[in-house]
């Protein structure tokens, strides 16, 4: 097992390397002599267990360092170690860097290492709560994703697409994290499930829906929030989901008075994906289905339509691929270009022309054949680099 990582943050040299001599047996040590350069060594590496630091430094004081080292790594568990035990200092640290434990120097090398432990307890408890919630997260997850692959493989596929789509336009638009609208991209239209076989036969196929029908499409945001808004960490892809459709200047679903930038920007993202794919389904070219989102002021996030554009128009050359050929489904490859879609024996779609087969796509596809069958030979074409 290796030893837990654990930084120590002091302006005083002569103590880092007291502290070293004393401990560096029991811990992987790493030492800074400053609050600039311990967040430079939590930046770079793995992530370090425990942070111990001290208060009064040069440029950057102990309270700055942890609350800035929580945003950096928020799982490692923050200790002070000071010679001014104020209790001013004692509850800004405890506010804003969320400090486990507050000791005073000079400090006693048992008490120390009595805090570190308990440092690395907490540690391990968090993480361990962590995997059983991502374990339960994934899980999730997958089974709903799975459902929906089943009741409406043509939606799944699109989903994939918008799903990659979002992250590279998050990823453009400079958000921290991208795992929230990656979710909610893949989860924006798992109401599908709750749909009857009938309505959702005629929205496969692009046919006229009754009122009640139009009643129950239209609030499917709302639907698939609330069958999220129970599973642990799917809060904000909830949240991300029910926004989706709701117009910048503050109109429409939900009726609520957020409006402009208080709109989640995940949400703007993926109002401006669903509805420009709408738009190219509709025949539109992407540069003129862009342009006419554009003439709808209130409508769109300027921003993320401006992005969504250039993104658009940045990658807009097609992959340069072999002539097609057809294949069986045992001959099939990841990589692949669908010319025509895979479908059942019956004319179901299992998967939309224009994918390019993943693993995951390609495992599924063969458990089904064995199973079922898909219509072959199918139709595919390979990159040309390939």
């Amino acid at each position: 097992m290796m030893a837990a990582r654990v930084l120590f943050v002091d302006d005083e040299e002569n103590i880092l390397n007291g502290i070293k001599r004393q401990l560096r047996k029991q811990y992987e040590i790493t030492t800074a002599l400053s609050g600039a350069e311990a967040l430079d060594a939590i930046r770079v590496g793995e992530e370090f267990a425990v942070i111990v630091s001290d208060m009064r430094m040069p440029e950057m004081d102990g309270v700055e360092f942890l609350h800035r080292a929580r945003e950096l790594s928020p799982n490692s568990v923050r200790l002070m170690l000071t010679g001014n035990a104020d209790q001013q200092t004692a509850i800004d640290a405890v506010n804003r860097g969320a400090v486990f434990r507050f000791m005073n120097k000079p400090c006693p090398v048992t008490l120390l290492v009595e805090s570190v432990e308990a440092a690395l307890e907490q540690y391990r408890l968090v993480k361990s709560e962590q995997e059983l919630l991502e374990g339960t997260v994934n899980g999730s997850i997958k089974l709903l994703t799975d459902i929906l692959s089943m009741v409406a493989p043509e939606t799944f596929g699109k989903l994939t697409e918008l799903r990659e789509l979002a992250r590279e336009i998050a990823r453009a638009m400079r958000l921290m994290s991208t795992w929230d609208i990656e979710m909610a991209a893949m989860l924006s239209k798992i109401a599908y499930v709750t749909l009857p076989p009938q309505t959702l036969a005629r929205v496969r196929a692009g046919k006229a829906l009754d009122q009640a029908e139009q009643l129950v499409i239209a609030r499917l945001p709302e639907t698939s929030s609330n069958l999220l808004a129970n599973i642990p960490r799917l809060e904000q892809v909830s949240r991300i989901i029910l926004y989706q459709r709701k117009n910048f200047d503050g109109s429409g679903f939900p009726q609520d008075m957020l409006a402009g930038e208080e709109i989640p920007l995940e949400s703007r993202i993926l109002k401006v994906l669903h509805e420009l794919s709408v738009q190219e389904d509709n025949g539109l070219s992407t540069a003129t289905a862009l342009k006419q989102m554009g003439r709808q002021p209130g409508r769109y996030d300027p921003q993320v339509l401006q992005t969504v554009g250039w993104f658009l128009m940045a990658t807009e050359e097609e992959e340069a691929l072999l002539p097609p050929i057809h294949v069986k489904v045992a001959e099939l490859r990841p990589g692949v270009v669908l010319i025509n879609p895979v479908e059942t024996v019956e004319g179901h779609t299992l998967i939309t022309a224009g994918q390019k087969l993943t693993e995951t796509m390609l495992q599924r596809l063969v458990n089904y054949h064995h199973v079922h069958r898909v219509r072959e030979p199918i139709k595919i074409a390979m990159p040309a680099e390939a």
